[in-house]
């Protein structure tokens, strides 16, 4: 079962095709880019690249990274997810793309990304299962708030706590540093292989965008 993978909830731009057999996954091909400010540009290449010369309408399902993450780059994964799924007439999952680096990462972990503002989404992890609902926070909170939660990681993994290592006071892991399109296509696998239904991709955005549309214009009084 040909898999097509795509996250762009973080500054890393990825694409990936996967084969999903009966047991395990397999990575075929991926493609990333660490351009914070190119989501739209470096995506649909990178899909193109990665399928090479398969035709589209081989892919059995598209996987989607659903966040958290800012709200522009975000939406470019989700809005070709969910355009090339209607398109092929093939389901399309959302997974947490916190949980593409907590999969990976053994042991009690914190998980933590740039959410830029100072602030990074997290979430804690056992044996790479989460433990926590995604969060975003100031790095010097998220300690407590994670004490909450009974958890006390020993390492930390992802972009932002490597940003913000200083502050978390946790040795931070080299590998995972952005959500890996392998874990996230194994933490859909078994929707995949029941082929079950398609899901309208619930973006977690956590936070207001940062654009908004102007309010009333405020009235002058004479």
């Amino acid at each position: 079962m040909l898999v097509l993978v795509v996250d762009t909830s973080t500054a890393a731009v990825t694409a990936a095709l996967v084969n999903i057999e009966p047991s395990h996954a397999e990575l075929l091909a991926v493609q990333r880019t660490v351009d914070a400010r190119a989501h739209g540009e470096q995506l649909a290449p990178a899909v193109r690249a990665v399928l090479g010369s398969r035709p589209a309408r081989e892919l059995t399902a598209i996987v989607a990274g659903t966040g958290p993450g800012p709200f522009t780059g975000l939406r470019v994964g989700l809005v070709t997810a969910a355009s090339m799924g209607q398109a092929l007439a093939v389901p399309v999952y959302g997974v947490c793309s916190l949980d593409g680096i907590g999969a990976e990462a053994p042991g009690t972990v914190l998980v933590a990304t740039d959410a830029r503002r100072k602030e990074v989404y997290w979430a804690g992890y056992e044996q790479g299962v989460r433990r926590t609902d995604p969060a975003v926070d100031r790095p010097a909170d998220v300690p407590a708030r994670l004490a909450e939660h009974g958890l006390v990681a020993s390492r930390a993994a992802g972009e932002g706590a490597r940003l913000y290592a200083d502050v978390l006071g946790l040795p931070v892991l080299d590998e995972p540093r952005y959500p890996s399109p392998l874990a996230l296509a194994e933490l859909a696998a078994d929707r995949v292989r029941a082929a079950a239904p398609g899901e309208a991709l619930q973006p977690l955005y956590l936070r207001r965008p940062d654009a908004v549309l102007p309010g009333a214009p405020k009235l002058v009084r004479q």
